[in-house]
């Protein structure tokens, strides 16, 4: 869940370092949100499906994404869990377990779409494109990495109205995550406290191999 929760949320804060070198519809979309798209808020839920198409699991939440490179993703059902990147770190919290595991932004993302945060390069870089024409008022794109050494196949991005509405990630196995948007403020007012995270008192907290409790 978590190499997910990093997929979704480097994936769109990426795009928007990113300057496409493409044209057609889908990156048309792609091109409004880039230029445009300071920040973005919405409700999501998520659903995962193995090859056969049943599912797995099921989750929904709320997430906050903001120029450059900061994120939070708020899962409330089934159960609550809680990831905050602000910029240097990420943190992971799980209430349940209350315990918060942190780590530099740069490693935790290692591995995912995360590199188009640091660097400036162009997504043709990191990714052969491919258009999926319109579905239901979206404009669709495919990302397939160029690097074979990732856990997944390929991400498909659905656009409407110059922001994301639909993400899909196909791993190597046939396993289908896909994640819908809804309720989405695209250069909304965003509360700075909700990118900034503090661990609640009486909680382990794990950075990078050491562990301590909060006083």
């Amino acid at each position: 869940m978590l190499k997910r929760l990093q997929l979704c949320s480097t994936v769109i804060v990426g795009l928007l370092a990113s300057q496409p070198a493409w044209s057609a519809g889908g990156a048309d979309e792609l091109k409004r949100f880039v230029n445009d798209t300071r920040t973005v808020s919405a409700r999501f839920t998520q659903i995962q499906t193995n090859e056969r198409g049943e599912k797995l699991a099921s989750s929904s939440g709320e997430m906050i994404l903001s120029r450059p490179g900061r994120f939070r993703w708020s899962y409330t059902q089934p159960y609550e869990q809680l990831m905050v990147c602000d910029g240097q770190k990420i943190w992971l919290y799980d209430p349940d377990l209350s315990q918060v595991s942190v780590r530099p932004a740069a490693e935790a993302l290692s591995g995912t779409p995360a590199a188009l945060l640091a660097q400036k390069s162009t997504l043709t870089d990191q990714f052969s494109i491919e258009e999926l024409g319109q579905r239901e008022g979206s404009e669709g794109i495919r990302l397939r990495p160029l690097s074979a050494d990732g856990d997944f196949e390929a991400i498909e991005l659905w656009l409407s109205r110059g922001a994301p509405d639909r993400m899909v990630f196909l791993d190597r196995i046939g396993n289908r995550t896909e994640v819908a948007f809804s309720q989405i403020q695209v250069n909304g007012k965003i509360d700075e406290t909700q990118l900034r995270f503090k661990p609640p008192k009486g909680v382990e907290v794990v950075e990078s191999g050491a562990q301590r409790t909060t006083e």
